[in-house]
């Protein structure tokens, strides 16, 4: 008896990548879905104006990736300003930033994460093959998005990869 394939999904951010890597990264690992789970579809700093939505999604059409904003599954801008505190107390920048803080996490998973229904982002693995987390921070275990990745594999059996810059 063979057992049935579980969905897999990636996750990756704008930070480390500029737009060829981070397209070679997503064309490498079989990436057909990009779901935007930023609030703000916006990134600072010329370095990163490619990841800016209209570019961003002008260029994943080229590559044949389709798109999808889920600002439901995004952070509110209260949610963001109390990481930022935790950011400054522990002196690190948003781009230097190695793991979320206790609260985020913890109110991030009741305020947003727990009111959302999974099951389309899960459905949609199943229509376009492997979809991909994506916001804007280089590791995932400093964004919102390892929360939600965690939360698939919990609850819907998703395998997981992170993708991250070389």
């Amino acid at each position: 008896m063979t057992r049935a394939r579980r969905p897999g999904m990636t996750t990756i951010g704008v930070y480390g990548f500029d737009r060829e890597s981070f397209l070679r990264e997503l064309r490498h690992a079989d990436v057909r879905l990009l779901l935007d789970v930023r609030q703000r579809r916006g990134v600072r700093g010329p370095e990163y104006a490619w990841a800016n939505s209209l570019r961003l999604q002008q260029a994943l059409a080229r590559a044949g990736i389709a798109y999808e904003h889920h600002p439901e599954l995004a952070p509110t801008t209260e949610l963001r300003l109390l990481q930022y505190a935790e950011d400054d107390r522990q002196g690190v920048g948003k781009r230097t930033r190695r793991e979320l803080a206790a609260e985020y996490t913890r109110r991030y998973t009741a305020e947003i994460l727990d009111g959302v229904d999974l099951t389309p982002i899960v459905s949609a693995l199943s229509r376009h093959g492997i979809a991909a987390l994506f916001c804007v921070e280089r590791d995932p275990e400093a964004c919102h998005r390892s929360l939600i990745a965690r939360r698939l594999a919990e609850e819907h059996g998703v395998t997981i990869e992170h993708l991250r810059p070389q």
